[in-house]
This record gives C-alpha cells, sequence and structure tokens, in this order.
C-alpha cells in the first residue's frame, strides 16, 4: 500500500492542477469580453468626442472675427 501513496498524491495534485487551470481559462476569458466592451465603449466615446469637436469648431468659425464691444454689461436699457 505504500507505493499507492504517492501516486494518489499525484493524482490528487494533478486534479486540483487540472480544475485551477479551467477556473483560471474562465477568469482569462471574462476578463477578454470585459476588454472588448470597454474598447468599444471608449471607441464610442472617442467618436462622440470628435464629433463634439467638430460642431464646436464649426461654431467657432461662425463667431465674427472681431466682436462688438458691450454697451453695458446689464443689458438693454428700456427694460428697468
Amino acid at each position: 500500500m505504500a507505493p499507492s501513496a504517492p501516486l494518489d498524491q499525484i493524482a490528487e495534485r494533478v486534479e486540483r492542477l487540472l480544475l485551477r487551470h479551467a477556473e483560471m481559462q474562465r477568469a482569462q476569458q471574462a476578463m477578454a469580453r470585459q476588454i472588448a466592451s470597454l474598447t468599444e465603449e471608449r471607441d464610442a466615446l472617442r467618436h462622440r468626442l470628435r464629433t463634439a469637436r467638430h460642431r464646436l469648431d464649426a461654431l467657432i468659425d461662425r463667431l465674427p472675427p472681431d466682436p462688438p464691444a458691450l454697451q453695458d454689461a446689464a443689458g438693454p436699457r428700456g427694460f428697468e
């Protein structure tokens, strides 16, 4: 019975290693899915940022080159 004891220990360790390997594969797959999701979100946010920048640039281009001086910071006089 003594020779089978080390063999049983080795078999038990191999089983634990196989379980751990499967667990790590599942974790790696979950992380890969999360990375893909975050990459899509990042790309969408970059696109929105580019769109917003283009819109702001277009609005800035529409501004007059020399804005007229403000006559009074309080607004028009007829509404007092």
